[in-house]
């Protein structure tokens, strides 16, 4: 069950389902272009910038993935989130944005682009309405789910962890 104000954020903002998990709804997306000869990993143009809403629920987390480009996370309401991440030199970081600075949370914090992450609200019964920002801006083609088997391989002391916030 849908929290009521997360039900509220979700209808109010036409929000759709994301395939990572969650729901979204974009925001911006810049009307500057920068070329695709000037972005050689992204495989054509980008827009400078984009931001979206982004909707969790506890039992609903955004499952591992990765973009290409770096994403600002922005805190808006709810409960706090734990944001795991794996680095292309391995490492593991488990982030947390939210509003309770004492406990170690961050009201905004940045996923750098590349790097394997998933998402999820710890509290029962809890949710977060959060927004990301990306640039050069989001485009579904520089999105990649990740593989449990392949994602447990680079990173088998992370395999329950994975195991858990990964969808195959």
């Amino acid at each position: 069950m849908i929290p009521r104000k997360a039900q509220y954020y979700i209808e109010e903002f036409a929000m759709l389902k994301h395939p990572e998990g969650g729901w979204y709804k974009e925001t911006y997306r810049d009307k500057g272009i920068i070329p695709a000869s000037e972005l050689k990993e992204f495989g054509g143009d980008r827009s400078y910038s984009t931001a979206i809403y982004f909707l969790l629920t506890n039992g609903n987390p955004s499952v591992f993935h990765r973009i290409k480009a770096d994403e600002m996370w922005h805190f808006y309401d709810g409960d706090g989130i734990v944001i795991h991440e794996l680095d292309e030199a391995g490492r593991y970081t488990e982030h947390r944005l939210g509003l309770d600075i004492e406990e170690g949370e961050e009201p905004q914090l940045v996923i750098k682009g590349k790097s394997w992450f998933a998402s999820e609200v710890v509290n029962e019964n809890g949710w977060c309405f959060v927004g990301c920002t990306v640039a050069p801006g989001f485009d579904f083609e520089d999105f990649e789910m990740a593989e449990r088997k392949t994602l447990i391989e680079q990173y088998p002391e992370h395999s329950a962890l994975i195991s858990r916030l990964t969808s195959s």
